[in-house]
């Protein structure tokens, strides 16, 4: 008997998969995609993460995991949408002498000028497979300029600046309207930063090591982070870009998708 419930509920969950396909265009087939494409998908998301150093207390690939999973929520509430793989290497300061986060182990960075190529390159390819609006969504306010030549280059392509600033500016009065401090809120591995991360996966925070989160490479002070405060902002940073991208494609409200 209970080798007859372990089966079907291995059939049940294979059904429920065939029936719920993934929002990440890596994890289809090309028909998959194509079937998405004919059935009304014409938008496609492209996080912009990048790997550097986050404190002593954060993964070095915060800004990718965010994205990505920030990425598949606003796609589900399009309803009519996809989001493409994650881009993790941006530029992130000279290399050598190093400037920027390239100080600390860890960071990679590429020049601007490939960076820039890769994005366009990545745009006209998803838009000769049938997905006509290509949403550029940084994660990161250092290559934001980046990010507007290349909109500005290729037709149908969208910067989309309200993501970043519901991260940032938008999360930062809200802490304040709390009672924070700016000391606090950081720009870079502090409060904000770090309860955002908390709200999205906790594995990539190291609690243990929030008490010495003012140390060299953050700016800001994470002690007081929590999860539900980043979930606040994990909300509004979703209804925000929603709302920017339908404005910006002109299209009809979806029924949103389960990812």
């Amino acid at each position: 008997m209970r080798r007859c419930i372990a089966t079907l509920c291995l059939v049940v969950g294979v059904a429920a998969q065939a029936a719920s396909p993934s929002l990440q265009l890596e994890e289809l087939t090309w028909p998959e995609l194509r079937e998405r494409v004919a059935a009304g998908t014409t938008i496609v998301l492209v996080p912009i993460g990048g790997t550097e150093q986050n404190g002593v207390h954060m993964s070095l690939g915060k800004h990718n995991r965010r994205v990505r999973l920030l990425a598949e929520r606003i796609a589900a509430q399009l309803g009519n949408a996809i989001v493409a793989p994650v881009l993790a290497y941006v530029p992130e300061g000279r290399i050598e002498p190093p400037t920027e986060h390239m100080r600390w182990p860890g960071t990679i960075s590429v020049p601007e000028a490939a960076f820039e190529s890769l994005l366009e390159g990545t745009a006209r390819s998803l838009q000769r497979a049938g997905l006509t609006d290509v949403v550029l969504l940084g994660d990161h306010g250092g290559y934001r300029k980046s990010l507007d030549r290349v909109a500005a280059r290729v037709p149908h392509v969208h910067a989309l600046p309200e993501y970043y600033r519901a991260s940032s500016a938008d999360m930062a009065r809200a802490l304040r309207a709390k009672g924070f401090s700016d000391a606090e809120i950081g720009l870079h591995a502090g409060l904000a930063d770090t309860a955002l991360m908390l709200a999205l996966d906790a594995s990539q925070v190291r609690v243990e090591r929030l008490a010495a989160s003012k140390g060299e490479g953050a700016s800001g002070d994470a002690r007081r982070a929590d999860a539900a405060l980043g979930a606040a902002a994990v909300e509004h940073i979703v209804s925000v870009t929603v709302a920017a991208i339908r404005s910006r494609t002109g299209k009809p409200q979806s029924a949103p998708s389960k990812p």
